[in-house]
C-alpha cells in the first residue's frame, strides 16, 4: 500500500468516528516544535508535512485541543493486543515501529473532555499494557504514513482499521465503565511480541496463520481480513501474495468454524 493509503485511512477512520478537527505539530531533526492548530481534517497541510518528514521531521497528530471528543488514544501496546482491542471495539491501530510497539485510537460512546479522557485512557492503559506516561487527553500520536525518525526512519502503518472489525463495542464513559481486574499482557520491550501460532510454527507464514485465526475468532469480517493479509504479507510473498491471502484464509475459515461448532 502507498504511504498516502495509510494516511488517508488513519483521517477517514477519525472521521467516522466523529473527530473533526485535528491539531497537527512536527518535531524538526533540531527539536523545533511546529503546529498547524486546529483545523479541519481535509484542510491538514498533508504536502507540507511529507516534505518536512522526508527531511527528517517526525509528523504527529491529535484531536484539536480544547474540545469534547468521542475517541481515546493509548500509546506503546503490544502488536498482538492492539488488534484485538481495535476488532472488539471498532478502533484503529497503528505500528509505529518494527519492534511492535502500536498507537490505538478507540471510538467512545459520547464525546469526553480532556479530563474524562485521562480517566479512560488509564483505565485502558492499565488494563492492555499501554504506556501510562502518555494518558493525559491531549497526547500526540503520529500520523500514519509518514516515517518515524525516532526508530531509524520505519514506516507509521495502519494494522488495523475499523472497516475490518465485525461487530464492535465502543468505550464507555468513566462512570459506565464496568469494574474489572487488569489483565495482564506483554509489554513489546520485555515480552515475545506475539502468541506462538497452533503447532508452535513460529515461521512467518505461522504467525500470519495465528494472526488470521484470532481476528476471525475476534468476529472480524473474513472479507476485511483478506485485505488486510495482502497488506502483511505482499513484501514477503510479491506475485504469490493474492493466492497465498486467499488460501490462507479459506483454511483459517474452516479451522475457526470447526472450532466453533
Amino acid at each position: 500500500m502507498r504511504a498516502s493509503w495509510h494516511t488517508e485511512t488513519m483521517l477517514a477512520a477519525w472521521g467516522s468516528a466523529r473527530v473533526g478537527r485535528a491539531d497537527l505539530a512536527l518535531r524538526r531533526p533540531s527539536g523545533t516544535m511546529l503546529w498547524q492548530a486546529n483545523l479541519v481534517l481535509d484542510d491538514l497541510p498533508l504536502a507540507w508535512a511529507r516534505a518536512e518528514n522526508a527531511h527528517g521531521a517526525d509528523v504527529y497528530i491529535r484531536p484539536a485541543r480544547g474540545l469534547d471528543w468521542p475517541m481515546v488514544f493509548l500509546d506503546d501496546v503490544a502488536l498482538h493486543v492492539a488488534e484485538q482491542v481495535a476488532c472488539d471495539h471498532g478502533g484503529l491501530a497503528i505500528q509505529t515501529s518494527q519492534a511492535g510497539g502500536c498507537h490505538l485510537w478507540l471510538p467512545c460512546a459520547h464525546p469526553l473532555d480532556e479530563a474524562e479522557r485521562h480517566r479512560v485512557q488509564r483505565s485502558l492503559a492499565e488494563r492492555h499494557g499501554g504506556d501510562l506516561g502518555s494518558v493525559s487527553g491531549e497526547h500526540l500520536g503520529r500520523l500514519a504514513g509518514f516515517k518515524n525518525w525516532k526508530r531509524g526512519g520505519c514506516w507509521v502503518n495502519v494494522v488495523f482499521h475499523p472497516q475490518m472489525a465485525g461487530k464492535a463495542t465502543p468505550i464507555a464513559l468513566p462512570a459506565e465503565m464496568e469494574p474489572c481486574s487488569p489483565r495482564p499482557q506483554s509489554h513489546p520491550s520485555s515480552a515475545a511480541p506475539a502468541r506462538r501460532p497452533l503447532g508452535g510454527d513460529s515461521s512467518p507464514s505461522g504467525v500470519d496463520w495465528g494472526w488470521v485465526c484470532r481476528l476471525l475468532e475476534a468476529g472480524c469480517r473474513p472479507e476485511a481480513v483478506y485485505r488486510a493479509l495482502l497488506v502483511r504479507a505482499r513484501d514477503r510473498r510479491g506475485e504469490d501474495v493474492e493466492r497465498y491471502a486467499r488460501r490462507t484464509l479459506e483454511r483459517a475459515v474452516a479451522k475457526v468454524r470447526s472450532r466453533l461448532a
